[in-house]
């Protein structure tokens, strides 16, 4: 089989919603697809998701299953984009929990880079297993029972993790290869004794494209308050009475 079919008949599931990183989403996804493999957009609700780029809304993608109806072992791997929204949003929904939850307890590959293994820690997945990430959640992912590793790619098993964009480049073939023969190489993780430290100062990359953006409109501003006030949180004080 030709390398620009070598995924076909390979059904992979992406899971994301709204506040997707755009390039983190679309990219592998374009991969995956000239691979040969299916691929559904799985999510939270019915319709178009909104990306973004950093903070700034991008373009939306189409829904093809929300998740509460949509069956993990129909397929062949997962893959989980990044974005500081997307897996914050995911990591609150049981059911989000529960399909991610079935993959790794069936041993199919979930391929996930920058936050999403925020996804991962709130399923109970990560003791014991070794990782990267989006640096800034370094903690969250040691917490959570992992090692972390900064590095551009770490294959534990059936997990194959990236710390954000800027490592795409490894990534996507990494990804290929982990969905095409998940028993290969079943560990890749390299020599290392613990966790690596937290960075001494953010990706400065990152900061530079957050200086330099645009400042949001005075109506888009409007949307987000109006949409705030409309659906208010109610919070609830649980008192505990003494005996």
């Amino acid at each position: 089989m030709s390398q620009s079919r070598r995924l076909k008949g390979r059904h992979i599931a992406v899971l994301a919603t709204d506040g997707f990183e755009k390039v983190e989403l679309v990219v592998p996804m374009r991969a995956l697809q000239l691979a040969g493999a299916k691929v559904d957009i799985v999510s939270l609700r019915k319709g178009r998701i909104r990306g973004v780029n950093l903070h700034m809304p991008a373009t939306r993608v189409g829904v093809d299953k929300v998740v509460t109806e949509a069956d993990p072992y129909a397929y062949d791997g997962l893959l989980l984009p990044g974005g500081f929204i997307n897996p914050d949003f995911l990591r609150q929904s049981a059911a989000a929990r529960d399909f991610v939850r079935a993959f790794d307890h069936s041993g199919k590959p979930i391929v996930t880079l920058c936050h999403g293994p925020w996804v991962l820690a709130s399923a109970g997945l990560l003791p014991g297993r070794t990782l990267t990430s989006w640096p800034g959640i370094r903690d969250d992912v040691v917490n959570a029972g992992a090692t972390w590793l900064d590095r551009e790619v770490v294959r534990d098993r059936n997990l194959l993790t990236s710390r954000g964009p800027q490592d795409l480049r490894a990534f996507v073939p990494a990804m290929l290869d982990i969905f095409e023969d998940p028993t290969s190489q079943q560990q890749t993780v390299p020599d290392h004794d613990g966790s690596d430290p937290a960075l001494e100062k953010p990706v400065g990359w990152a900061m530079a494209a957050l200086r330099w953006s645009p400042k949001p409109s005075a109506a888009a501003l409007a949307v987000v308050t109006a949409a705030a006030l409309a659906s208010p949180i109610r919070s609830r004080v649980s008192i505990r009475k003494s005996p």
